[in-house]
């Protein structure tokens, strides 16, 4: 160990950058500066220092971190003595390493060996702080007392438990020359002086599989790591992370007699990737090929027609997709009022048009995506939780699917099959990108900036447009009123469309491997990442014209007249802003101009038409979608109250009521019709405003 530690002081003290610059040396320096205990060392500058150093540290970690430890301590002390004796131990930080080991694939070969994963941490407990040099108090029965450190050897810590000391290191100094044996200097009482003793800072967390490494049909695994002193509490539940530790045998309960171990990971480093992008490594060819791609005039089609190339048609899906792939850019106003850029989809159509094709193509193309179903998620599963570790009693905080795909992509499949109590959860995330929790003494708020493209069926099988978009499909209208875009997929029959799609879906079974996307999969993910991490396109006057003069003509009608619907509302004005900084990402471009917001205006008009139009009426109603009815039918509901209370107002009877038949034959003279009387009549009743006296007879709540 001696002659190791003489090299890496050598290391530190000689080893310069290509500037000629001593760069530990300054490191040191700054550390002592900033009264810090880690040195970061990177990994290039061990290689070309001696390739050696490399294999010595991962076969025997334990001897080679002790004696960096040592090294930087030695430099420390010759530039500050007074930190050096202030500061307990220092930590040579491991950077840069590029062995990753999976893990699933550790296994004993790797037990008290250096290794690297990569993933996500699900769980972490609050910081504690762990006793690792115990001081006590050794009271003789003849009164004389002695303090010392346990363990006595300067080099050695406390384990997982805490060890009553043996006999006293003292005292055997001290009367070793007359042979006393250490059981003899046992006797009298050991006393812990907690205040004096020494601790640092722990805590344990899971890291499991990233999603898009986990195999097909296997379950995701996970690994708990142990953090402790400076690099606790520097990362979160939802965090991707690159941890460099050793691996150690977990002792397991007491009782247990089974010779079966698990491991954990004794972390040296932990790195926390700030943003997903950054996961992806560009090299330069990569990002010279990005931007030579972005010159291509007929880039947004490749990029459209690249987006589940095997399923027919669908362009302004596809379209929808592409953009909320590449996002708007969020902003934080001066306030601190968050703006999110993360845009919203949902599509809602018959069956057998391609919903999930398009969801998990989706998934499987975003440089971060996570796949669900409605039916098959809950509240906890989907945002965050707070769960007891059986063995230690800990209470964890776990992340959900959510915050696992914060900076990326959610797709969700039947979410109108999702219970009421978990759908909730997604509000603050759909709009905040954050999951607040308050459980079991845990009070966090986990960032879940993630784009949800959500898929679902009508509840009555198939579409139906007379009942408007509430009417067909099971989710409240907060969740709707989310979604920047809304497309409705009806299966109608169409001779020619129909025989197109017959013969691309016949081509693409004949020549099924020659079906290959305009732009590869691994290229278009990186072009996105290269957008979302350097593009940040700011909205030219031209743009703002445009969208200005787009949302004042639909809201012109309801000025002049106050009787008319609201045809659109701020959040879709800013839904139209996300949608034109996506299109101009998708170009590279740092602008925002005139062709993009009008594409993000022709696409919002398209979703509008479609899903915002009153049946009655023929107007774009926004209400339709924020509300859940247009205000025709409010008013309808409005007048059908007024009716029966008016009725039960005039009879004086203790059980006033009216009848459905009289009601009917009220709102016939209104031009109400028996289906749409029915409906109001439900309505009125779920909100609590009548109630059925009896049978056929109803009166208002008080």
């Amino acid at each position: 160990m001696q002659s190791l530690q003489l090299l890496f002081t050598d290391f530190l003290r000689t080893f310069k950058d290509s500037k000629g610059n001593f760069k530990y040396r300054d490191r040191i320096r700054e550390m002592i500066i900033k009264e810090r205990k880690s040195l970061l060392i990177d990994y290039e500058d061990l290689i070309n220092y001696d390739p050696q150093l490399i294999d010595v540290i991962e076969e025997n970690p334990d001897i080679a971190l002790q004696a960096f430890s040592e090294s930087i301590k030695e430099l420390v002390r010759q530039e500050n003595p007074d930190y050096a004796q202030k500061v307990y131990k220092f930590y040579p930080r491991l950077n840069g390493w590029i062995k990753t080991t999976p893990i699933r694939g550790i296994r004993s070969d790797h037990i008290n060996k250096l290794v690297l994963i990569e993933g996500i941490i699900v769980r972490a407990t609050p910081p504690r702080q762990k006793l690792f040099k115990a001081v006590y108090l050794h009271t003789l029965p003849s009164g004389e007392q002695h303090e010392f450190e346990w363990p006595p050897n300067p080099n050695e810590e406390l384990g997982d438990e805490l060890e009553k000391p043996t006999y006293c290191p003292i005292c055997i100094t001290s009367l070793e020359e007359e042979g006393v044996s250490k059981g003899r200097l046992a006797r009298g009482s050991f006393k812990l002086l907690i205040e004096k003793s020494k601790y640092r800072d722990w805590q344990l967390i899971v890291v499991q599989e990233r999603p898009e490494e986990v195999p097909a049909g296997q379950i995701p695994r996970s690994v708990e790591v142990v953090l402790t002193d400076d690099i606790v509490d520097v990362a979160r539940p939802g965090d991707r992370v690159s941890v460099v530790g050793i691996v150690r045998l977990s002792k397991g309960s007491k009782r247990s007699t089974k010779p079966v171990f698990s491991v954990f990971i004794e972390a040296n480093n932990l790195i926390v990737a700030q943003r997903f992008l950054e996961e992806l490594k560009l090299s330069p060819e990569d990002e010279e090929k990005i931007r030579e791609l972005s010159k291509d005039p007929l880039i947004r089609r490749k990029i459209i027609a690249s987006i589940a190339p095997t399923i027919y048609g669908m362009w302004d899906i596809k379209e929808a997709v592409a953009l909320l792939l590449f996002g708007g850019v969020p902003k934080i106003a001066p306030d601190g009022t968050k703006i999110r850029g993360d845009i919203h989809v949902l599509l809602l159509g018959d069956p057998g048009t391609a919903k999930s094709q398009i969801l998990q193509y989706t998934a499987r193309i975003a440089p971060r995506g996570i796949y669900t179903t409605g039916k098959g998620s809950s509240a906890a599963g989907l945002t965050a939780t707070v769960i007891k570790d059986k063995q230690t009693g800990e209470y964890f905080l776990e992340a959900g699917a959510m915050v696992l795909a914060d900076g990326g992509i959610v797709c969700i499949d039947e979410i109108d099959k999702m219970r009421d109590e978990d759908r909730v959860a997604i509000h603050e995330a759909m709009e905040q990108g954050t999951v607040s929790i308050a459980k079991a003494g845990i009070v966090a708020r986990l960032n879940a900036r993630a784009s949800v493209l959500a898929a679902g069926n009508p509840k009555h099988g198939r579409y139906i447009p007379n009942l408007g978009l509430t009417g067909n499909i099971n989710l409240p209208v907060t969740i709707l009123s989310r979604f920047d875009l809304i497309f409705i997929l009806k299966d109608i029959a169409q001779i020619e469309r129909d025989r197109s799609l017959v013969r691309y879906v016949l081509e693409t079974h004949e020549t099924l491997a020659n079906v290959e996307p305009e732009i590869p999969p691994d290229l278009l993910r990186k072009y996105i990442a290269y957008a979302r991490k350097y593009v940040k396109p700011r909205i030219t006057k031209e743009a703002q014209r445009l969208i200005e003069e787009y949302y004042i003509e639909l809201r012109k009608k309801s000025a002049e007249n106050p009787e008319a619907p609201l045809a659109i509302t701020t959040r879709q004005l800013e839904a139209l802003i996300r949608l034109a900084e996506a299109h101009a990402r998708m170009k590279l471009k740092n602008k925002v101009e005139a062709e993009d917001a009008a594409e993000a205006i022709r696409l919002m008009n398209s979703m509008l038409e479609m899903v915002g139009l009153d049946i009655e009426t023929g107007d774009i109603d926004i209400d339709t979608i924020m509300t859940g009815k247009p205000k025709s039918m409010r008013e309808k509901e409005i007048t059908i109250l007024n009716i029966i209370k008016e009725a039960v107002a005039s009879d004086e009877s203790s059980r006033a009521c009216i009848k459905l038949s009289r009601l009917r034959g009220e709102a016939e003279k209104l031009g109400i019709d028996e289906h749409t009387l029915e409906r109001i009549i439900r309505n009125l009743k779920k909100m609590g405003d009548i109630y059925e006296r009896r049978p056929g007879c109803f009166a208002p709540v008080d």
